[in-house]
């Protein structure tokens, strides 16, 4: 019996050419994103594509309005990929022909929800904010039936106020407080809601016919840092965001770690002390119970440790005032926040143990009262794991002067648009088009 080679057929020779055609083009607009206005000669080393690929794809590219020619003189234009952005300017002596994103491509909509407040932030394909509409519902008292109604409805209000098509609309990115089903599309549980499971994706994606996604804030504040600067936040490092919970966004190996339903890192949920303090979730012990803005509030008011952390609600005046009177010399308030401390430090040191990160970056209102803290850190994390699981890692503090959790879901929203949508050619995009369905 003669045993032949199985022929490749043209449709597989096909769809291998279109994968290798779709992953060049994505090498081209993640260059474009990261480094624009740039040379087409400073394209081609950024991704190591011959200049033929370049020419062709950079051709594709500007004939479907993604990418468009911008001149700069040659003083003003760049010379290598790896410096920064340069602005156009009227053309003098050489000009210098460059390529960048079209901002006009598509636009994406973040939403982050947060106790008692939804902020709505408009983008364009560039990641600059056209719009944003912040709205106060009260969050306890909606349920998981009126709350994706408030959402959806706010939505709508926003796109017709400021006058944005949907068939212009890519992307809407939902970042929340809490713990996240992203298999469901919902809020498993946050302190913001006394409802559990509100799902989400599904009834916005129905309502405008647009892929919508949802993410744990701290993993949009660690996808913020690592758009921001892939180069310090890369590899392995967790950022530890500390307010009126206490969440954490992790990366290991250069990739955002979510988990398997996007619950990974809830570090303020692991438990600290058995039949600890009231937490938030209703358990007792967790490290938020500790470590959070509330937990604080409830030492300084000397309240038993069972309050109802939803009852404390701790505003940001009377924080600054807790700190300003531990700053000043009150020992009692001085010795809360190094408590906080030490248990921040055990379960840093955890953290350290298990995946050894590069650097933990500290950011929320513990990064503003850090030397408060920092002794019990210290001291928490020296007693909690021996120097060599300790030692090679940074820890930093991040002020929080800026809306980490919206540039997060802007950066991840435009990442997957050049990623998943226009690395397809537009026949492509044009062959896929179906009505959109939650994702």
């Amino acid at each position: 019996m003669t045993h032949r080679r199985p022929w490749r057929g043209q449709k597989e020779l096909r769809a291998d050419t279109d994968q290798v055609r779709r992953h060049n083009r994505s090498l081209v607009l993640a260059a474009l994103r990261r480094h624009a206005p740039i040379a087409r000669v400073d394209l081609g080393a950024a991704t190591q594509l011959s200049p033929a690929t370049i020419t062709a794809i950079t051709a594709d590219l500007i004939q479907e309005n993604i990418v468009e020619t911008v001149t700069l003189d040659t003083d003003a234009a760049q010379t290598s990929a790896t410096e920064a952005p340069r602005k156009p300017t009227a053309a003098r002596g050489r000009p210098r022909v460059m390529l960048q994103l079209n901002r006009r491509t598509a636009f994406v909509l973040a939403v982050k929800i947060t106790m008692n407040k939804v902020v709505l932030v408009l983008a364009d394909y560039l990641g600059a904010i056209v719009a944003q509409r912040t709205l106060t519902p009260e969050t306890l008292k909606e349920t998981r039936t009126s709350f994706p109604r408030f959402v959806v409805g706010a939505i709508h209000d926003f796109l017709g106020e400021e006058k944005i098509r949907l068939k212009d609309l890519a992307e809407i990115g939902i970042g929340a407080q809490g713990v996240v089903d992203t298999n469901k599309g919902s809020i498993a549980w946050s302190p913001a809601f006394s409802d559990r499971d509100i799902e989400l994706v599904r009834p916005v994606a129905r309502a405008f016919g647009i892929p919508c996604f949802i993410s744990n804030d701290g993993n949009m504040i660690a996808q913020a840092l690592n758009w921001s600067d892939p180069e310090r936040y890369g590899g392995t490092f967790a950022v530890i965001f500390a307010e009126y919970g206490v969440g954490m966004g992790l990366f290991v190996g250069g990739r955002l770690h979510a988990g398997a339903n996007g619950s990974a890192a809830e570090l303020g949920h692991v438990n600290h002390v058995p039949g600890g303090p009231l937490c938030s979730c209703g358990r007792r012990g967790c490290l938020e119970a500790f470590t959070a803005d509330y937990a604080i509030v409830r030492e300084a008011r000397q309240l038993p440790p069972d309050s109802d952390p939803l009852e404390i609600r701790p505003t940001p005046e009377e924080l600054v005032v807790i700190e300003n009177a531990a700053r000043d010399g009150d020992e009692r308030l001085a010795g809360i926040y190094r408590n906080v401390g030490v248990a921040l430090g055990y379960g840093l040191a955890r953290l350290m143990a298990i995946i050894n990160p590069d650097r933990i970056i500290i950011t929320g209102a513990s990064a503003r009262a850090y030397e408060l803290i920092e002794g019990g850190l210290m001291s928490g994390i020296e007693e909690a794991v021996v120097e060599d699981l300790r030692c090679n890692t940074r820890i930093e503090t991040l002020p929080y002067d800026q809306d980490l959790i919206i540039a997060g879901l802007i950066a991840d929203a435009l990442a997957r648009l050049d990623h998943d949508v226009f690395a397809l050619p537009l026949a492509a995009r044009l062959a896929a088009l179906e009505p959109q369905g939650a994702r």
